[in-house]
């Protein structure tokens, strides 16, 4: 092994990605048991590697030097093998320094709250002490010396910043959250290391209370230039953290795709997927396959209420699992908040708005099966799919010429 991460399960670690987007290098993932750290550090069979839970601490105790900001901070996230020598660093204090800064947040005087007692919960507050923060203070479900437990933080509820450097929330589990934000009435913003799903319960918690809040993609990215840099002793421009943040984020965030029967998804969506090598999903086609009978079908015999279940079993099971795919939803899909909730956490929502005139009722949509039924669910829609999507697209060209105005505002950022 020359490079690589380690740590106890890394079955959906993005790390050898990002470094086969830095530099040309193997980078290995490599699973180890606690039982088999030691036996690793020992054989030094390595040139540097990263190191992730729950190893950030323990590694110190094989390492021959260590970076001072390392040691100030008490955990290593990174090890470089000169001559037979190990060196440790933290290059997750200069990731999630980068986070903050790139979205403008300071944290001069604020009270933060940081949620975790490991590694990198030491990491995020040392980065906090040093951009100014008055009060920091590191959250833990148990009592332990410096901390304060989830029972305290009613004292707390004043903070203004909240970081999050707890796995809770974390994929294959994204339907949970450390913590419910909507008693903190100060709060400017959420940082969540986690970066699996991109948004997290918590993330998309403070969206809606209309706080800033970011995922960990970007301190991700971040921290693997800076420890790239280490690996092979060379210095990047930091323009590439901003390059590979936006290429690996237009990989895998979903285009998903919203508005009335009739008003062109599944066209526009093919086209999309075929032309940006994406996967293409409809939730129709597969409750469809799901059930093995069609939509009208379901309907007629199970009625509404019984389809809008299925069509949220489908979308959660979709929305936690599909990555970097265009999804085309039913009509109804995002009358429901928890269906929206799921699509936004890999995913961003994309409003196709066709004029009423234009849509033509068809006899297999059991609710726009005529123009009266058509005009009714515009009505009672229109507003909900106005204030659930990120961005509008207005349907008045062809339907290459909507997916040119869709992957213009989906990839901008790649085009800098």
């Amino acid at each position: 092994m020359k490079y690589g991460l380690i740590g106890e399960k890394l079955p959906h670690s993005f790390s050898a990605i990002i470094h086969g987007k830095i530099a040309d290098y193997d980078y290995e993932l490599k699973e180890l048991k606690r039982s088999e750290l030691k036996e690793f550090m020992l054989a030094r069979d390595f040139r540097a590697v990263n190191v992730t839970i729950p190893y950030k601490q323990e590694v110190i105790k094989y390492l021959d030097d260590i970076s001072l900001s390392a040691e100030k901070i008490g955990a290593v996230n990174t090890v470089v093998n000169k001559n037979g020598k190990l060196k440790g660093f933290n290059t997750d204090y200069l990731g999630l320094k980068s986070l903050i800064e790139k979205n403008g947040v300071s944290l001069k005087g604020k009270t933060v709250l940081i949620l975790g007692s490991g590694g990198t919960s030491l990491t995020a507050a040392a980065v906090c002490e040093d951009m100014g923060a008055g009060i920091i203070k590191r959250v833990s479900r148990t009592e332990k010396e410096g901390l304060i437990t989830y029972g305290d933080l009613p004292d707390f509820y004043t903070a203004e910043i909240i970081i999050n450097t707890t796995p809770v929330g974390m994929y294959p589990d994204i339907d949970y959250s450390p913590l419910d934000l909507s008693p903190f009435k100060n709060l400017e913003a959420v940082f969540d290391v986690i970066y699996n799903p991109l948004r997290t319960e918590l993330v998309l918690q403070a969206k809606e209370l209309g706080v800033k809040a970011e995922g960990g993609l970007y301190m991700l990215v971040a921290q693997a230039v800076y420890a790239s840099e280490y690996f092979l002793d060379k210095r990047y421009d930091k323009s590439i953290i901003d390059k590979v943040y936006y290429k690996l984020l237009a990989e895998r965030e979903n285009i998903v795709l919203s508005g009335m029967p009739g008003s062109g998804k599944s066209t526009v969506g093919k086209i999309l997927a075929d032309d940006l090598d994406k996967a293409f999903v409809d939730t129709d086609e597969e409750i469809e396959k799901s059930r093995g009978i069609a939509i009208s079908a379901i309907f007629e015999n199970h009625g509404e209420a019984y389809f809008r279940n299925l069509e949220s079993e489908v979308i959660k099971e979709i929305s936690r699992n599909a990555s970097g795919s265009v999804i085309s939803l039913g009509g109804g899909a995002v009358l429901k908040s928890e269906n929206v909730k799921r699509l936004k956490k890999n995913g961003r929502i994309y409003f196709l708005n066709r004029s009423l005139e234009d849509i033509l009722p068809t006899s297999d949509r059991p609710l726009a099966s005529d123009r009266q039924a058509l005009e009714k669910r515009y009505n009672e829609r229109i507003e909900t799919y106005i204030s659930t999507c990120d961005k509008e697209i207005k349907v008045d060209a062809s339907a290459e010429g909507v997916a040119e105005k869709i992957r213009k505002d989906y990839c901008y950022e790649n085009e800098n």
